[in-house]
């Protein structure tokens, strides 16, 4: 099962107020688990970024002036997102700006297939805190490199947080995939010797007479 972990950074807070998208990640999962594909921009607004968003990510207009627009990467994009299952922690931020970008590049939002980390938290944790900090901290995941919000590095947290979220990955459960000429998905197991077995004289004469009993067994048909 292909998911995509999906973050953005913003000039502001809202779309219909003209901001925009300054910074766009993804990281692609498998089975719930990072593959190590990742898709990463960084986008010029075209706009001012708000000194309050500054401070969150601490991205300026001159870091991004260097950057190409939304519209030049929208299908790049697209075509790494392919349709498949997004996860996205507080969906309907980052969806009101990608939707807006989209529509901004003349392409059509599609119709969304997405799992919502903050709502399972919530749903798991009736009351708890519920942020992307303090599900790092409840799942003793390192915030050390946390100081600025940056797109990338949160989709790579939540990508350890939703794995924990939907059971985390059970140590000695891992089954090792063959990579040889053999079946795909085939479990490396060791070979074992069979058990010996010996039926006892009474065992034999209940088989024997269990048999007596059959009318037409299979295997004299073709005598």
């Amino acid at each position: 099962m292909r998911e995509i972990v999906l973050d953005t950074e913003t000039t502001g807070l809202d779309p219909e107020d003209g901001h925009r998208i300054i910074e766009i990640a993804c990281v692609e999962l498998f089975n719930h688990v990072p593959t190590g594909r990742v898709f990463h921009r960084y986008v010029n607004p075209e706009r001012e970024v708000s000194a309050e968003a500054t401070q969150v990510h601490g991205l300026t207009n001159a870091d991004l002036a260097q950057h190409p627009p939304f519209a030049a990467i929208a299908e790049e994009l697209m075509a790494f997102l392919a349709g498949d299952r997004l996860v996205i922690h507080n969906a309907e931020f980052d969806l009101g700006f990608l939707n807006a970008e989209l529509r901004s590049a003349g392409l059509k939002p599609p119709a969304w297939d997405c799992e919502d980390t903050l709502l399972l938290a919530r749903k798991r944790f009736p009351g708890a805190p519920a942020s992307l900090d303090a599900l790092c901290r409840r799942f003793a995941i390192d915030l050390s490199q946390r100081g600025k919000h940056s797109a990338r590095l949160d989709c790579e947290l939540l990508a350890a947080v939703y794995l924990e979220l939907v059971g985390g990955r059970q140590p000695g459960l891992d089954l090792a995939v063959s990579t040889g000429a053999g079946a795909r998905g085939a479990i490396d197991r060791p070979a074992r010797p069979p058990r010996p077995f010996a039926a006892s004289a009474d065992e034999l004469a209940q088989h024997e007479k269990l048999v007596g009993k059959l009318k037409e067994p299979i295997w004299k048909r073709g005598e």
